[in-house]
């Protein structure tokens, strides 16, 4: 069973999927156990959507995703593979160098 969305995770999703207007259930009737995994393989329509929608969030925002991904509470190995690229160069734009090399490591993807 994955975590529930607290409020940072509903702002977040809502930011980048606006047009579910805050429904964070799948097709299937459950609610998502990760902010990325469903924009990346259901909501984008492709890796230029993804970026597009996450290129809106703040550095607050990656900041709080990066830190999920560090612990472990934000899927991104099943990303799709371009949506994972965009998501490291993401965390390097806004965040820095140093924790995306964290992170890849953690992922072990250096």
């Amino acid at each position: 069973m994955g975590r529930l969305f607290n409020d940072m995770d509903k702002q977040i999703f809502d930011k980048l999927a606006p047009e579910l207007s805050g429904n964070i259930m799948s097709s299937a009737g459950h609610k998502y156990p990760f902010i990325l995994r469903p924009l990346s393989h259901k909501i984008a329509e492709d890796g230029r959507d993804f970026r597009a929608r996450m290129e809106k969030l703040s550095k607050e925002e990656m900041e709080y995703l990066f830190q999920l991904a560090m612990e472990g509470k934000e899927d991104i190995r099943s990303l799709e593979e371009e949506d994972i690229d965009t998501f490291m160069e993401l965390v390097e734009n806004k965040i820095s160098a140093k924790e995306m090399k964290e992170l890849k490591a953690k992922l072990g993807m250096a």
